[in-house]
């Protein structure tokens, strides 16, 4: 549960912070989520000159890199509203973070401090904030929950995102081994150490499938990214023409199946 739970008040207006990953590959997943809140009543403001929270360089080892890129996310947000943010990753940055990347900066940390207490990682903000009751109009099916490490850690939203498939009354959802282990992606990680990040999420594609499901669901895309692309790699080693681990955005996944007429 987020800090704030339940005994926020019901906002009219959010900011949305889209996350460079949703931004540069996965778009629709953004504007499922931004659908989502639009269509329970929520005022969505998108501040477009947003870019990266940071979050690389600072994971990376470069502090003063990652302040100048957080510098310029700490004025985007200037009225008090949510900042919601589809990504458990990026939100813990914004959220935990950016305090201790400006405790040297007077002026900045005052401003971290105050944007800290808004972040909402979208899930998080439907059940605890909006309180979501989803409406599943879709056919049974089985999937299967990755949540990263973030998320999980940092910001306690495979809770919520669980929660969020449970309300839905043709979701089965499929249990994984190792549930909790990294998929290898880590942002830069991967780049870094390419062979020990290629088998992990080897480790982690082999689980989400022995698990049965027919779909994964994530809500950060940089997992979903490594997840899919590493289980497509392998589909066209063996000769596969459909996908056989296929894959979603949790934003996608519940506006697709809460919309009449959609499946």
């Amino acid at each position: 549960m987020s800090e704030q739970g339940k005994t926020t008040p019901r906002p009219t207006d959010v900011y949305f912070f889209a996350t460079c990953v949703v931004d540069q590959f996965y778009p629709g997943a953004g504007l499922d989520a931004i659908r989502l809140l639009e269509r329970e009543g929520i005022r969505v403001h998108f501040p477009e000159e947003q870019t990266c929270c940071g979050q690389p360089a600072y994971t990376s080892g470069f502090p003063d890199e990652a302040r100048k890129v957080a510098a310029l996310q700490l004025t985007l947000f200037p009225n008090n509203w949510p900042v919601v943010v589809p990504s458990g990753s990026c939100a813990g940055m914004m959220k935990h973070h950016y305090p201790t990347l400006f405790a040297a900066d007077p002026v900045r940390k005052v401003q971290a401090d105050a944007l800290s207490c808004r972040i909402y990682e979208l899930t998080d903000f439907l059940v605890n904030v909006l309180g979501f009751q989803p409406e599943d109009h879709g056919a049974d099916e089985t999937v299967v929950l990755h949540t990263s490490c973030s998320a999980r850690r940092e910001m306690g939203v495979h809770l919520t995102g669980r929660q969020l498939l449970g309300a839905l009354k043709g979701v089965k959802i499929a249990q994984q081994d190792h549930e909790s282990e990294c998929c290898g992606f880590g942002g830069t990680f991967s780049i870094k150490q390419p062979e020990i990040s290629g088998a992990m999420v080897e480790d982690k594609v082999k689980a989400l499938k022995a698990s049965g499901a027919e779909r994964v669901v994530s809500a950060d895309c940089g997992c979903l990214m490594n997840i899919l692309g590493h289980a497509a790699w392998k589909d066209k080693q063996e000769g596969r023409t459909t996908p056989s681990l296929p894959g979603e955005h949790i934003a996608t996944f519940l506006l697709r199946r809460t919309e009449k007429g959609n499946k």
